[in-house]
């Protein structure tokens, strides 16, 4: 009986593996690819980045390299007078870089003031800061300003400049532009003549007769026979108001 027992066993091995050996190499194939799926759809999906291209931007307000070495434009960013993401295009950011390494002295300090603007404003808890790349480095001024133009167009934003030439040209392709320039003028004090206005005379005009002073805002205010006045804050009437290419000067006599 023991050996009958021996015998019979190695029959059913070999009824298993008969089974093992239906199983074509297709049939192993398409199990494994089964088996890894299910492997796969258990571990931790990590999402992709999507590219600086593709990127929604929201009330973007793109920045002119006139405007970041001019340096007001930060001014009205911290009073909060200008809402939405802030955005600077890699051609910006290279320009800006290229001024900071110039020969000159002044082109050079401005280049730098303004990219200490930049990483202050960046660091800036509250607001909203963006470099943008969108192939735009190699440019030259006039790509640019068109690079520049396009983009803000694309993404349904602004552009804050200084340059005359550029503000015309945006508007003329239906971007809204703010020319801190223009901004800047028409905040200009109104005087009219037969106004009052008080006034530190700082030093003689043209004409030796004249003293010359200025207003907050910067316009050049002349009193005649304010010669020696020099150094005293006094009142004076407006008489006359002059515009120049350079902006308003008023005349004025002493009360």
């Amino acid at each position: 009986m023991a050996k009958e027992k021996e015998i019979e066993k190695p029959k059913e091995e070999n009824k298993g593996g008969s089974r093992m050996n239906m199983l074509t190499p297709k049939a192993i194939s398409a199990l494994a690819d089964e088996v890894a799926k299910i492997m796969m759809s258990r571990l931790p999906q990590r999402r992709k980045k999507p590219h600086p291209s593709s990127r929604k931007i929201e009330n973007g307000i793109f920045l002119d390299t006139s405007a970041i070495i001019d340096g007001r434009v930060f001014e009205i960013i911290t009073l909060g007078l200008l809402s939405g993401i802030f955005v600077v295009l890699d051609s910006i950011l290279s320009e800006l870089k290229h001024i900071a390494d110039s020969q000159d002295t002044v082109k050079r300090e401005r280049g730098r003031t303004g990219l200490d603007l930049l990483e202050k404003l960046r660091k800036t808890r509250g607001i909203k800061f963006l470099f943008y790349s969108e192939n735009g480095e190699g440019l030259r001024e006039k790509d640019v300003d068109d690079h520049l133009i396009r983009t803000a167009k694309a993404k349904k934003g602004k552009i804050i400049t200084c340059d005359y030439n550029l503000a015309k040209k945006a508007s003329i392709q239906g971007v809204t532009v703010v020319n801190i320039n223009e901004l800047a003028h028409r905040l200009k004090i109104k005087a009219v003549p037969g106004e009052a206005v008080h006034v530190k005379v700082l030093h003689v005009g043209k004409d030796i007769t004249q003293g010359v002073g200025y207003l907050d805002d910067g316009t050049m205010i002349v009193v005649e026979q304010g010669r020696d006045d020099v150094g005293k804050t006094i009142d004076v009437v407006v008489s006359r108001v002059l515009q120049t290419a350079a902006g308003r000067i008023l005349f004025s006599k002493k009360i």
